[in-house]
């Protein structure tokens, strides 16, 4: 596994960081960067810590040891309260969006406004309404998620992460459950928001066309030896990672020409 990049500004990054729930290690020893601007991708196989590691990353899970840098901050070393403004600076997409399924799309929006800022209910609304048109969404403020499909609600998701103008968006699964053109569409969007918010954009997910579409680095954690076996560009471990299991996981659905 590559060592993290000092040639790059890393915007979050882990030290030594062993995740484990009582005495059993879920991963252990992960040292890596995220570059400011970048979509990093967690990947890897079922139950390996792919969403343990999210919730180490965005502060709701504490490590059994080591470290997690914000702008070289240790998050976890933090009083509470400055770990508090930290975190705030963080945007979450949970896989399905996790809606409230009682309250409109605008007002979904609003929660985080309204609960961290001093904005007006009008002013409020007018920011839910600009997040929604940025997804796509412009016109849907007054529809209930179950009034929407389901690529639908996963951009509604995304509005709500973007509320507070974060710096690092954290997707669960973000394509999960999709058909491959809202899959696609999707993908195009994260993207899209990168490049004109200029956000960083740490992903979870399996899905190969996601992985190959938005990627510019990632991590492999290995379920096995319970560590990260490969750190890079997805598109060149594809072919050039040592690591078997890691060229069979990105080469999934190829077929093996005729003999």
């Amino acid at each position: 596994m590559s060592l993290p990049d000092p040639g790059h500004e890393a915007h979050i990054g882990a030290r030594d960081l062993t995740m484990a729930y009582g005495d059993f290690v879920i991963m252990r020893d992960l040292d890596f960067d995220i570059r400011k601007g970048d979509v990093f991708i967690i990947m890897g196989g079922s139950g390996c810590g792919k969403s343990t590691l999210m919730k180490v990353l965005i502060g709701l899970k504490a490590p059994a040891t080591g470290q997690v840098l914000f702008h070289g901050d240790s998050l976890w070393e933090a009083p509470p309260e400055r770990r508090d403004l930290m975190t705030r600076r963080f945007g979450v997409s949970y896989q399905g969006g996790a809606l409230w399924s009682s309250l409109t799309l605008a007002e979904n929006i609003g929660l985080p406004l309204g609960e961290y800022t001093d904005f007006s209910p009008a002013d409020i609304r007018e920011i839910a309404s600009l997040k929604l048109a940025l997804v796509g969404l412009a016109g849907f403020e007054d529809f209930l998620p179950s009034e929407i499909s389901g690529g639908m609600q996963k951009r509604a998701g995304l509005a709500r992460a973007m509320a507070l103008d974060p710096e690092i968006l954290f997707l669960d699964e973000p394509s999960a459950g999709l058909d491959p053109v809202s899959s696609r569409r999707l993908d195009d969007l994260i993207l899209e928001l990168r490049e004109s918010l200029g956000t960083t954009v740490v992903a979870v997910t399996h899905e190969l066309a996601s992985i190959f579409t938005i990627a510019d680095d990632c991590i492999y954690l290995d379920v096995d030896t319970r560590t990260a076996i490969a750190h890079g560009d997805p598109k060149r471990l594809r072919s050039e990672c040592p690591e078997e299991k890691v060229r069979e996981f990105l080469n999934r659905g190829e077929v093996a020409p005729a003999a």
